[in-house]
């Protein structure tokens, strides 16, 4: 009696045991998936797009890709998953396991359980083709699509990490990131033309300003990191820069992404310039270990030959020349130049490349630039009647200017002394630009902030990454023309 009330206790719990359940699927990148990490036989879901659909007569063949890698995933699935909607640009999710492929162009594929198409695509209509190399030109006229295509996937993640490696470096050296405004009143430096901001309809009188004085979108952070400098020894700012110059070249854009800093307690161009080589450096490595398919790519179609140029650059320590000796290098150049070197003229595209290129296409340093050239408050060398400045321009093979910077002036009277001859000049020509405002600005500066040395670099992020695909800012950020 008591054994046939333990079995069906025993029964009864059994039946309302709850049955062993599957184990959802994790939903992995396409990167995450091909990677080493990922294991064969894990169950997973897969978003992306379909960029090639193959049927055979048991057996369907899909990649898919989401956007976080160059190459793509293979899908496996039983022909009767085949279906119309499944077509070359279809956004799809499919469930199923990772398994070992037996192809050698790829370590593991996705044997598909389930696959749901999300977005249909009609390859008809659909504009980029399977298998075709489509020229710039074409891509530009669909600027809501050619963010698929392999070319300009490969630009956005290069940039994306070249990005991340500059804010991890400074991270990791200590500097404090300053977001500063995009819409100002200032004119830094004159460094260029302005876009002058409005309300799109007028909020106020038309001869009024809606902040109460003429506001532009930024040319320059380097003002408002000045400031910031007496608080923190190394800050810098990363953001989008405008400049409305009437130029059709690719080194002038009406909207790029400059990096610039400040250093507190820097009293050599040396120390300035170790800085710069070794962001340069990191930022460059970074770029390559992380993305050596899209930087291939880059390098196979676009820019053929950068990357041996690229370890070269690396491997040696770049090189330091001064202004003064660049020009006698120039002058010496078995080549004719359109713009005749001459010392005291700014140096030229054309000039910079012929530097680099007499150097070993190794970065090179220029040095102690004529105090007339600069501004201000670059520091005087006083090295006697050819006057130089601590100003320094980092150029590098193919693109000439990378990076351009210089130790503060920190001696207020020789500040007065600039400021005044600038006044006397302004007053003889009858010149007032919204520039003054700044340097009376600059004029406290000097006093209040600039007592201790300190120095001041920028990087133009698009020139950087045209060492990885020189196309890059015709292609996607030359909203002038795009």
């Amino acid at each position: 009696m008591l054994a046939a009330r333990g079995l069906r206790r025993a029964l009864r719990s059994w039946a309302c045991a709850p049955a062993p359940r599957r184990e959802p699927a994790a939903t992995l990148r396409v990167r995450a998936a091909l990677g080493p990490r990922s294991s064969s036989g894990e169950r997973v879901t897969v978003q992306g797009w379909i960029r090639s659909v193959r049927s055979q007569k048991e057996v369907l063949f899909l990649h898919v890709n989401d956007g976080s890698s160059l190459e793509n995933l293979q899908i496996v699935a039983d022909s009767s998953f085949d279906s119309r909607e499944l077509a070359f640009g279809s956004s799809v999710e499919i469930q199923g396991q990772l398994i070992k492929s037996p192809s050698k162009r790829q370590n593991v594929e996705l044997k598909a359980e389930k696959i749901e198409v999300v977005g249909n695509c009609d390859a008809k209509t659909y504009p980029f083709k399977y298998k075709e190399r489509h020229p710039l030109e074409y891509l530009r006229q669909y600027p809501h699509l050619r963010c698929r295509t392999n070319v300009l996937g490969s630009i956005l993640r290069v940039r994306s990490e070249a990005t991340a490696a500059i804010h991890s470096f400074f991270k990791d050296h200590g500097f404090v990131h300053i977001h500063t405004p995009i819409i100002t009143s200032n004119d830094c430096e004159g460094a260029g033309e302005l876009f002058q901001v409005e309300p799109s309809s007028k909020m106020k009188l038309p001869e009024e300003n809606f902040f109460d004085v003429p506001a532009f979108l930024t040319v320059s952070g380097q003002l408002h990191l000045e400031v910031m400098s007496g608080a923190f020894t190394r800050v810098f700012t990363f953001g989008p820069t405008f400049r409305a110059e009437n130029s059709q070249s690719r080194r002038h854009l009406a909207e790029f992404y400059m990096v610039e800093a400040e250093i507190s307690f820097i009293e050599s161009l040396q120390d300035l310039m170790q800085v710069m080589e070794e962001l340069f450096k990191s930022a460059t490595m970074m770029v390559l270990s992380n993305c050596p398919e899209d930087v291939e790519l880059c390098h196979k179609f676009i820019a053929p030959g950068q990357k041996d140029s690229l370890e070269h650059m690396l491997k040696n320590n770049f090189l330091i020349i001064s202004y003064t000796e660049a020009m006698e290098i120039l002058k010496q150049a078995p080549q004719n130049f359109t713009f005749t070197p001459e010392w005291g003229d700014d140096l030229r595209t054309e000039h910079e490349k012929y530097l680099v290129k007499h150097c070993g296409n190794i970065p090179v340093f220029v040095i102690n630039y004529p105090l007339a050239l600069k501004p201000f408050y670059m520091r005087d060398n006083e090295d006697g009647p050819q006057r130089t400045v601590a100003a320094v321009d980092l150029l590098v093979p193919g693109v000439g200017e990378l990076f351009g910077g210089s130790l503060r002036e920190e001696r207020y009277h020789f500040l007065e002394q600039r400021l005044a001859r600038y006044w006397s000049d302004l007053k003889k020509r009858s010149i007032w630009t919204s520039v003054d405002l700044d340097l009376c600005h600059m004029e406290v500066l000097g006093w209040d902030l600039n007592a201790i040395c300190s120095a001041s670099w920028e990087l133009t992020i698009s020139r950087m990454l045209s060492l990885f695909q020189d196309l890059l800012i015709h292609v996607f950020y030359s909203w002038k023309t795009g």
